[in-house]
């Protein structure tokens, strides 16, 4: 077996809608290709030896063991690969259940998609899948080395990817609220909501978290100062930084026993706490000196008491932890070394935050911590005995929490809230030292330790006892409060021919609003009337670039069948999904082989709208309509035919459309009629000669009308909006010469010459073309644009690209005279390879009043050649 190709899916897909982490991976079963399981001996009996536990796929019998009972009766090998991929995840600790086989229209090759939570982990599964099936029919068998080697690498893969514990409580607190996320490529940002309206954390920062404050918080001092002057009860201390000033830091803060840690240390490094002795507290100055930035030192005096962290976002107590250090309980007969080992078994504890407790470490600090309550690692502790292994209570050095957010007494959550406002943290974690939380600290000798800027949410969401919070709840109400919107309106279009004309007019119908339009087109990223990016941005990315962007208040994408196949979409839903038509055109490639196929790839755009939004779809196009069917949304239709079966049905119930009727762009709803504009006023149609962009115009129209765009924006916007060479580069941009007329138009497919000679039909002169063709089209295209050149135009100039994707040089011209010299054996042509010369010699040859129409591979070299000419015909 050989993998072709992988692919990564982050989005809506081809595949399917509603699960968007997939893997598509192209697979060549080779020999395997005409064997089926039950007749590759033994197959069956070493995949449940190796992996039994596969036994719990239902597969499509619908029942417990539904898959090896397929097995045993015989599938092919891609199917069997599926749900090892699916598998070798769940083992690893990643729950997925979505997977699909197809065998493509290449004899024993298959598209394998099979569902993953880490994508590299995901990749790293199908790989495995392969060795291990493939090893499977070899020998019976997979190492057992090599299988716990391939869990034990997901595992790390996972790991490696996770967001932090507090990081993945707030997104999904965000998933359950519908609140679309993205990581943001630096610093480890979350961004939720889109566009102007997005809010960023990062870890529990967020974008409400002031810099003053964070910084004073890391200054424990000055944070201890503030509080202090503000009545808050806070531990005696001082700072030093150096060793000579220890002993009279110690007398200032009254004497043994103390607390000695970092000036602006956190997570509980450096810290070490009820030092009796001079000898400890040399000890415990190395440490705090080592770990602080500043090599600042703070000596505080000891109170006696349990540690806990109070957590307070938006002004307002959230939650409650005591927490208890790391630690073992002894049982009469086993040593604490054995007992560390015991305490870390537990499957709830992992490395670092990975699990919801961490396991405990053997080091230095565990060692004298030890050391100074009379134990060593040997010690066999009395049952019930406590050895500590930790002075402090971080849950990341192996500490246990309980909940006791329902025991704190009422002055001490006044005191906690006043905290945070006098520091100004939106979230904070506040660290109390009290041998009672249900009592005033004040009676009971209770004190601040410290005021913490994003603090860690898992001791709340995970306690070790007690109820679990949801601590992200109050996060997502700060940055989004009710009623708020997160999201701004997302046009998403699609379709073979038109997609960018129509996407630049809705962008420039959404202008006339006043509000910021980010849309993304095959020439480039744009922001209002700023080019981001130049070049073809018709893919997630591309439209990441414009829902990530803080100024932009409406988002218009083009979406092309390429970045559907190659990644989904960058959303998970749009509120207008416009499909303008599905033709002919990219057959055969990434195994999209019949129209039929690549509607499916378009209707993800449609199928992807939000069910209070509108699906806005060609009527005209049979394969377009049908999409209805699937769509959750509203549905919108256009029609150049007001009388189209489909329009009126859908009118009668009330439906919305757009149609071209009595020579002006119309809206149609219920039983009344608006009209736009008349076509003759609208530059895009082309005086109303070019029927396609007649199309175009209404797409874009019902587009913005169905989203709730003022109708006296729409009728300016299309009265203002020209097929020039600097608004549409390359689509329908006509030029004045001295004697006769240029088209320019990117025109590459059948449906694309069918559109651009609606117009040229119109024209009364001589009707010269400039055609040529993409070379990774298949042989019957190519064939195909020979006939309809020979329909289209009077005379006809043969070229081919630069570029010809994979083709010998010449082979694609022959095809179109092929097709030409079909459709019209007297045909006048002459072939000519180099587009540059093609270009000037249709210039020189056309006659006085004619049309020479360029379908280039470069739109902006055919212009230059044509601008040149104007320039000079002006001199």
């Amino acid at each position: 077996m050989k993998i072709l190709k992988t692919q990564t899916l982050r989005g809506p897909n081809y595949w399917s809608i509603r699960r968007h982490k997939l893997i598509v991976m192209r697979l060549d079963l080779e020999d395997l290709a005409d064997k089926s399981s039950n007749e590759i001996p033994g197959f069956y009996e070493g995949l449940v030896k190796v992996l039994p536990t596969i036994e719990e796929h239902f597969c499509s019998l619908g029942r417990r063991g539904g898959f090896l009972e397929r097995v045993q009766q015989g599938t092919y090998m891609g199917h069997i690969i599926e749900h090892v991929a699916l598998e070798l995840q769940e083992l690893a600790g990643m729950p997925v259940g979505f997977g699909r086989t197809r065998e493509t229209s290449t004899p024993g090759v298959y598209n394998v998609v099979f569902e993953y939570v880490d994508e590299q982990a995901g990749r790293y599964a199908g790989r495995a899948a392969v060795r291990l099936c493939r090893s499977i029919v070899d020998t019976g068998t997979y190492p057992k080395a090599e299988f716990e080697q391939d869990i034990a690498d997901l595992k790390d893969l996972r790991a490696n990817a996770s967001l932090g514990p507090s990081t993945e409580t707030i997104v999904k607190e965000a998933e359950a609220r519908k609140i679309p996320w993205m990581m943001l490529s630096a610093r480890a940002m979350v961004q939720f909501g889109y566009g102007i309206h997005q809010k960023r954390i990062q870890a529990t920062l967020s974008s409400y978290s002031g810099i003053l404050a964070v910084e004073l918080a890391c200054d424990k001092e000055g944070t201890k100062t503030i509080l202090q002057d503000a009545g808050i009860p806070v531990p005696c201390g001082t700072v030093i930084q150096y060793l000579d000033e220890l002993e009279d830091a110690i007398e200032d803060v009254g004497g043994y026993p103390i607390v000695i840690k970092p000036l602006d240390g956190n997570h509980g490094r450096g810290i070490t706490i009820n030092i009796k002795n001079w000898q400890e507290a040399e000890a415990a100055y190395d440490l705090a000196s080592a770990e602080a930035k500043s090599r600042s030192v703070i000596v505080e005096r000891f109170y006696q008491g349990s540690d806990h962290r109070i957590l307070v976002i938006n002004g307002k107590l959230i939650a409650v932890a005591e927490r208890i250090p790391a630690h073992v309980v002894g049982d009469g007969r086993s040593t604490i070394e054995e007992l560390i080992e015991q305490t870390n078994r537990d499957p709830n504890r992992g490395e670092g935050h990975d699990n919801v407790l961490t396991k405990i470490t053997i080091d230095r600090t565990s060692i004298s911590v030890l050391e100074r309550q009379g134990y060593t690692l040997k010690t066999v502790l009395r049952q019930g005995e406590i050895a500590y292994l930790r002075d402090t209570a971080n849950l990341s050095t192996g500490g246990i929490a309980i909940d006791r957010t329902d025991d704190i007494h009422p002055e001490n959550i006044w005191i906690a809230e006043r905290v945070v406002k006098l520091i100004g943290l939106d979230i904070a974690g506040i660290d109390v030292v009290t041998p009672d939380i249900t009592k005033p600290l004040r009676e009971v000798g209770g004190v601040i330790v410290e005021v913490n800027a994003a603090p860690g949410f898992r001791m709340h969401v995970a306690p070790s006892r007690g109820l679990p919070r949801n601590v992200a709840a109050p996060v997502l109400d700060m940055l989004f409060p009710k009623g708020t919107p997160v999201r701004i309106p997302i046009i998403a279009l699609t379709g073979t021919n038109g997609k960018t004309t129509t996407t630049r007019l809705t962008a420039h119908i959404y202008r006339q609003t006043g509000k910021v339009v980010g849309y993304t087109t095959t020439d480039g990223i744009y922001i209002n009337d700023y080019l981001v990016q130049k070049g073809d941005n018709t893919g997630p990315q591309s439209a990441s670039v414009i829902l990530k962007d803080p100024t932009v208040e409406v988002a218009v994408l083009e979406t092309a069948r390429g970045g559907i196949l190659r990644s989904g979409l960058a959303f998970e839903s749009c509120d207008i999904g416009v499909v303008l038509n599905v033709a002919a055109d990219h057959l055969g490639i990434g195994d999209i082989d019949t129209i039929e196929q690549m509607a499916k790839v378009k209707s993800v755009v449609a199928e992807t709208v939000s069910p209070d939004g509108y699906a806005v779809l060609n009527a005209d196009d049979p394969l377009v309509a049908a999409m209805a069917e699937r769509v959750k949304s509203k549905i919108a239709y256009f029609s150049m035919n007001p009388d189209n079966p489909i329009i009126q049905n859908h009118i009668r119930r009330g439906g919305m459309a757009a149609v071209y009727e009595n020579g002006y762009l119309s809206i149609l709803e219920g039983e009344w009629t608006l009209r736009i504009e008349e076509v003759v006023n609208v530059p895009v149609t082309m005086g109303g000669m070019a029927p396609f962009m007649i199309a175009n115009a209404l797409a874009a129209c019902l587009a913005a009308f169905a989203n709730g765009v003022d109708i006296e924006a729409i009728r300016q916007g299309i009265r203002t909006f020209s097929p020039s060479a600097n608004q549409t580069p390359g689509r329908m941009n006509l030029f004045k010469l001295s004697s006769f007329h240029a088209l320019v138009d990117y025109a590459h497919n059948p449906a694309g010459y069918e559109a651009v000679g609606g117009f040229v039909r119109n024209w009364s002169g001589e009707k010269l073309g400039v055609v040529g063709g993409p070379g990774d089209r298949r042989d019957e295209d190519l064939i195909l644009l020979g006939k309809l050149s020979a329909q289209i135009f009077d005379c006809i100039i043969v070229k081919e690209d630069d570029d010809t994707r994979g083709r010998e040089r010449g082979e694609v011209a022959d095809l179109i005279v092929k097709g030409m010299l079909q459709e019209k054996p007297d045909a006048r042509y002459q072939t000519i390879l180099d587009e540059t010369e093609a270009i000037e010699t249709g210039l020189d040859r056309v006659e006085n009043g004619g049309l020479v129409v360029i379908f280039p591979e470069s739109v902006s070299r055919a212009i230059s050649l044509i601008k040149k000419r104007q320039n000079h015909s002006d001199s």
